[in-house]
C-alpha cells in the first residue's frame, strides 16, 4: 500500500481511528472547528466503512478460490476415474 507522505504530525497510513482522534492546530484565521470535526468525523467513518468491505470482499474471494479450487480437483478425479 502506498503511504502518503507529509511533513507535518499526519505521518503514516490513516485508520478510522486516527482521523477521529485528530484535532488540528487552530489559528484566528482557520477553518470553523466543528466543521472540520464534522469532516473528519465524516472521514472516519467513510475509511472504515470501505476497510469493513474490503474484508468482506477479500474473505468472500478466498472462499470462491477454494470452492474452484475443490471442483478442480473433484473433477480432475472424476476424469482420471472414467
Amino acid at each position: 500500500m502506498t503511504v502518503y507522505r507529509s511533513r507535518n504530525a499526519l505521518r503514516g497510513p490513516f485508520t478510522p481511528d486516527r482521523i477521529a482522534a485528530l484535532s488540528l492546530p487552530v489559528t484566528r484565521r482557520g477553518y470553523r472547528i466543528d466543521e472540520v470535526d464534522a469532516l473528519l468525523h465524516r472521514l472516519a467513518f467513510e475509511l472504515g466503512e470501505r476497510t469493513r468491505q474490503l474484508t468482506e470482499v477479500c474473505a468472500e474471494n478466498r472462499q470462491i478460490k477454494d470452492a474452484l479450487r475443490s471442483w478442480q480437483s473433484a473433477e480432475a478425479a472424476r476424469r482420471l476415474g472414467e
